[in-house]
């Protein structure tokens, strides 16, 4: 079971955005060399008629890329704890052009894994004009304001094609610094942070199963602090089981709340085309503004999403998992557990 981390995480993982303002080092600027790499092999998946994401890394071949998918890789997981990868010169490829790209990119970094329960693993993001006001839409399905979340993978990327009229801004923090302050400034409420709080599983449940889970929002197992926080998930889940939250858990939200939106604390930035954002759930939590859209369809916001579990990702304790691997009895770290299958593994809009 995961215990209680009584002093301060150190490293480069416990940033704050205001720093980041005054460095960009964090930013990999793709090279011309590296560009080229990745274009043999997109012409290498096309020669063999494939299309993203049905091929396989040995279809993507990116050898002389070893050291930088090293250290991508590195950066996640004990570094930052994520990547700005910037520099894909969108006007060489079509949208099927870069997810190839995308899709084969991802292979080399980890195990791509599903975002949601029909097992899509591939996604197209563009707003489906939902409501988080219905306990079964997730945010990814809708243009509004998304709070400081973690996703259910190890890591998340996007891939941003088009951007949209205005907004849509990407704010990250890191979740080991939050956790800093809260040692530091409200000690009184770290107990009730690392017990378990209930997530909804927002409509991803399979049938007769509990459409709830529980987790805390802070973990230290096996050396490593990680954090799980969705407040939408916490509330809405008072809805389905009938169990309100207590004062005490609500003060303490609030206090994480206000350090998640302390300017010192997050980063803002706006993707640009073909900007690629890598992000570890573990240690970032990561936020979207609202955005306008354009109202002609090619001109619409559009990024393509991917959730993958990384061969050098963490262990976690079995109460910070969402689920238990039918096939190992492991804590499940990667994914939304298929429930059903959909033919292409193409979602059609994520967040």
């Amino acid at each position: 079971m995961s215990s209680i981390l009584k002093e301060k995480v150190k490293g480069p993982v416990a940033w704050k955005g205001v720093d980041l303002a005054k460095d960009e080092s964090w930013v990999y600027y793709l090279s011309e060399k590296t560009i080229e790499s990745l274009e043999n092999a997109l012409s290498h998946v096309k020669q063999k008629g494939l299309q993203a994401p049905d091929f396989t890394k040995e279809d993507f071949p990116i050898p002389d890329l070893a050291d930088e998918i090293t250290y991508f890789v590195e950066e996640l997981e004990n570094g930052r704890g994520f990547l700005l990868i910037r520099g894909l010169p969108m006007e060489r490829y079509s949208d099927e052009d870069a997810s190839i790209i995308y899709w084969g990119l991802g292979l080399h970094m980890g195990i791509p894994v599903s975002q949601n329960a029909n097992g899509d693993l591939l996604g197209h993001v563009k707003d489906q004009g939902l409501s988080l006001k219905d306990s079964n839409v997730r945010g990814y399905q809708t243009k509004l304001h998304l709070p400081f979340h973690a996703d259910g993978s190890d890591v998340v990327g996007l891939l941003s094609l088009r951007k949209g009229k205005s907004g849509g801004h990407s704010s990250i923090v890191s979740s080991m610094a939050v956790y800093n302050e809260i040692l530091e400034k409200y000690p009184e409420y770290l107990g009730i942070l690392c017990r378990p709080f209930i997530f909804d599983r927002r409509g991803e449940e399979a049938p007769g199963e509990s459409p709830v889970f529980s987790s805390p929002i802070f973990s230290f197992y096996d050396g490593k602090l990680s954090c799980r926080y969705v407040r939408l998930f916490i509330e809405s889940a008072q809805e389905k089981t009938g169990i309100k939250l207590s004062e005490v858990e609500i003060e303490a939200l609030d206090v994480l709340d206000s350090l998640l939106h302390d300017e010192n604390m997050h980063y803002n930035m706006l993707l640009e085309e073909g900007d690629m954002q890598f992000v570890n759930n573990y240690t970032v939590l990561h936020s979207r503004t609202n955005y306008e859209d354009y109202e002609e369809p090619e001109r619409k916001r559009h990024l393509l999403r991917l959730w993958l579990t990384m061969q050098n990702g963490r262990e976690i304790s079995p109460d910070f998992a969402m689920f238990i691997d039918e096939k190992t009895g492991k804590p499940g770290r990667g994914g939304i557990p298929v429930r059903q299958k959909t033919s292409g593994g193409i979602i059609e809009n994520l967040k």
